[in-house]
């Protein structure tokens, strides 16, 4: 055997168990005013690409599943290919909630998946640290995700009249990436469509199965962009990390 046949003619062995990151990026973009905010830029790159420039240089993850609204397939492809992702990538058509587009994802991954790292696609500040942390507290716990404390009082309130106001101290934001082991998610997710429950991230899911979620720390930073005020921060994040 020629030694470039020794270097490059068998498979390298993975050091990881086979991940799949399933990016939710089948939103309306209501709330940003209709526009699509995943093609907004952000110093000249959108937001779906810098998400998916950070998750596609992550070495724990293996492949990438785009879940998008269907007139954005080919689009989103072919951003993929102009900003030269490494990583094997699809971009399917998502369902009618974000539980249906990230179930779809996932359904669509290799079958030798053993973890799905579920990120928003409209988290484009995210970090190599904090999703390689992530992942680590998956491996052990099964599901994992980061989380901020909560910095404002929060109110319980019915019709204007607020009811209680719960202990801040207990109070966490849970960000993406959100990581689990493959089987666990998909069951999650079905059982939430399944009985018709209204979920709004993939920890709510697995927590319904009376599962637990390990929390690992977050970042101010790893913010989501929703209106145009929160693209105006990104860029005044970008600017101070100099990037």
């Amino acid at each position: 055997m020629s030694l470039l046949q020794k270097m490059f003619g068998k498979r390298q062995k993975r050091t990881h168990p086979y991940c799949a990151a399933l990016i939710a990026a089948a939103g309306s973009s209501t709330r940003y005013g209709g526009e699509n905010k995943l093609l907004q830029t952000l110093d000249g790159i959108p937001v779906l690409v810098r998400t998916l420039l950070t998750i596609d240089r992550v070495e724990g993850i293996d492949e990438i599943v785009i879940a998008a609204r269907e007139d954005e397939l080919l689009p989103y492809a072919e951003l993929c290919k102009t900003f030269g992702l490494r990583k094997p990538v699809k971009v399917i058509v998502g369902g009618a909630t974000r539980t249906e587009s990230v179930l779809r994802a996932a359904l669509e991954a290799s079958l030798e998946t053993e973890f799905f790292a579920v990120q928003d696609g409209a988290r484009p500040l995210v970090t190599f640290e904090l999703i390689d942390e992530v992942l680590d507290a998956a491996r052990v716990y099964l599901a994992a995700a980061p989380a901020v404390p909560v910095r404002d009082t929060i109110k319980v309130a019915h019709d204007g009249i607020v009811e209680r106001t719960p202990d801040r101290s207990a109070l966490f934001a849970v960000q993406t990436p959100q990581v689990f082991a493959a089987d666990l998610l998909k069951a999650a997710l079905q059982s939430a469509i399944a009985d018709g429950a209204t979920i709004t991230d993939d920890c709510s899911a697995v927590e319904r199965l009376g599962k637990e979620v390990h929390l690992t720390e977050g970042s101010e930073e790893n913010i989501k962009i929703t209106t145009p005020v929160d693209l105006a921060i990104a860029e005044a994040i970008l600017q101070r990390r100099g990037e």
